[in-house]
């Protein structure tokens, strides 16, 4: 039978959540300690621990950094769709891109996204298709999107990119057979990115607390949606930081609808409701 809450000690809770902060920033407050019980249970079966207590010994143990990697990620929400929040990518698109892409042929340079929470790529890959539109509009664009994650089996999805055919919600309906392929067989009811597509998206496993990020730096856009909800006030503070040294400047940084940079000491400039600029 699966362990249950009850079997979860607060000094057990304690202990892991401080694990989980130590190594993502993520801060469990004690509301959570159902939703770490159930998201565990089964795993520790699997893992032939009969407690709550003997998982933590494995996580003390030699050898321990993969489970730890493990734990982040059934911890972890992993909520996303194609063009999430759709206004972003419109203003993208309309608004930024154009110049931004200019700037890019004139420096004979790639245009340069990183999707920064990118989940199983479904964020990443709506980049890429307005990226290929933009292509499309102003012939020599050349571009790369960055693909990262905390959670490998997140991007071990990402990078396969296939789909359940009823998720790939387009905006405009002509983009899905010009994108994607439609599955057969085993895959029926699934699409999958066509190769020209996947192999602009470049996927990598980060932290984004990690000392250094294996992304090249002078960015053009950073989408960091729907990430720093999770983070303390100090955790978002270090982020911002971070992220605005990672864009070139003139850069754009996006945020999620329900996150913005109120409270923190930055330097962007704001141009809409959770679109940041570094100044040029």
């Amino acid at each position: 039978m699966p362990l249950s809450e009850a079997e979860l000690p607060a000094a057990t809770f304690a202990f892991l959540a401080g694990l989980i902060y130590d190594r993502s920033r993520i801060r469990l407050g004690v509301d959570k300690r159902s939703l770490v019980a159930s998201r565990l249970a089964r795993h520790l079966e699997n893992r032939g621990c009969r407690s709550f207590a003997d998982y933590c010994d494995l996580l003390r143990g030699p050898g321990a950094e993969d489970e730890i990697g493990t734990l982040i990620d059934l911890i972890t929400t992993n909520h996303t769709q194609f063009f999430r929040e759709p206004a972003h990518f419109e203003i993208l698109a309309r608004e930024l891109l154009p110049a931004l892409a200019a700037r890019a042929i004139a420096a004979s340079r790639p245009l340069r996204l990183w999707s920064a929470a990118a989940a199983s790529g479904e964020e990443p890959y709506s980049l890429a298709i307005v990226m290929a539109e933009q292509a499309r509009r102003q012939p020599g664009c050349a571009w790369e999107v960055h693909a990262s994650d905390i959670s490998q089996r997140m991007l071990d999805r990402c990078r396969l990119g296939i789909y359940d055919a009823d998720k790939a919600r387009l905006p405009d309906p002509g983009l899905l057979p010009r994108y994607f392929r439609k599955g057969f067989g085993r895959r029926e009811g699934c699409v999958r990115l066509k190769p020209e597509i996947r192999r602009h998206v470049r996927v990598e496993h980060v932290n984004l607390f990690q000392p250094a990020y294996p992304l090249p730096r002078g960015l053009d856009v950073v989408f960091c949606r729907n990430v720093m909800i999770y983070f303390d006030v100090e955790s978002r503070q270090e982020l911002v930081g971070r992220l605005f040294d990672q864009l070139a400047p003139g850069g754009y940084l996006f945020v999620g609808h329900a996150e913005s940079l109120l409270g923190l000491s930055h330097r962007f400039e704001t141009r809409r409701p959770g679109v940041y600029r570094r100044p040029a």
